[in-house]
């Protein structure tokens, strides 16, 4: 499989308080040119529809919409949820979502290097598909709900994965029907999904959560 047919749309998470950076927006940092941001949304091209979750994301390229998860700053796994609705409302559900934090300035690396592992063994297969002959699956063949960044270190990176979109609603509405959603992180959210774990170019999955992590990065407060 191409990895430009890949069927996915992307959800963009930019919504922290951003408190170790004394509030200053994320995704407002700068890197090569670009802000934070708008490297994610070029790391998730391809996808059929994208949305920012957080508040005020500035100005969007075309087609790009935003939303605000309920109640503000409730966490990943809420922001997720908003950005799923709100792609569900402009008629977009694709079988897999991407899903990115804002805070990677390298991202891009660890995307590419997912849809290879999405192209070296096609698609996540359908929950309740049978599965090929093990002699055809090989020892990595994808599990039903995607493919998960893995630092080469072994730090594994929630924030950077294309999962089954299914897979998320109904972990979702599992979470939501307990009360657990607000304030809920990602493990939880992905606890209950059959993810591969890929391991990703070195550095491709360092954030920013502190102005040393900024001057490490080489990434650059925006100017006024």
């Amino acid at each position: 499989m191409e990895p430009d047919a890949l069927e996915y749309d992307a959800v963009i998470l930019a919504g922290g308080r951003s408190s170790r950076l004394g509030g200053r927006p994320k995704h407002r940092l700068t890197y090569d040119g670009a802000t934070l941001l708008q490297r994610s949304l070029d790391a998730a091209g391809g996808a059929g529809a994208s949305v920012v979750v957080g508040p005020d994301p500035g100005v969007l390229p075309a087609g790009v919409i935003s939303c605000r998860e309920e109640p503000p700053f409730a966490g990943p796994a809420a922001a997720v949820a908003a950005g799923l609705a709100a792609l569900a409302g402009s008629g977009a559900v694709r079988p897999l979502t991407l899903v990115l934090a804002c805070d990677m300035p390298n991202v891009g690396m660890a995307v590419h290097a997912l849809r290879e592992a999405l192209q070296l063994h096609g698609p996540p297969r359908e929950r309740n598909a049978p599965h090929p002959p093990v002699s055809s699956r090989g020892p990595q063949a994808l599990g039903p709900d995607g493919v998960m960044a893995v630092s080469a270190d072994g730090r594994r990176q929630p924030l950077v994965g294309f999962y089954s979109t299914p897979a998320l609603e109904r972990s979702m509405q599992d979470l939501r029907s307990r009360g657990a959603l607000t304030n809920s992180s990602m493990t939880a959210l992905l606890a209950s999904l059959d993810v591969q774990l890929v391991t990703v170019p070195a550095g491709s999955t360092d954030d920013v959560d502190t102005w040393d992590d900024a001057a490490a990065l080489g990434v650059a407060s925006q100017e006024p």
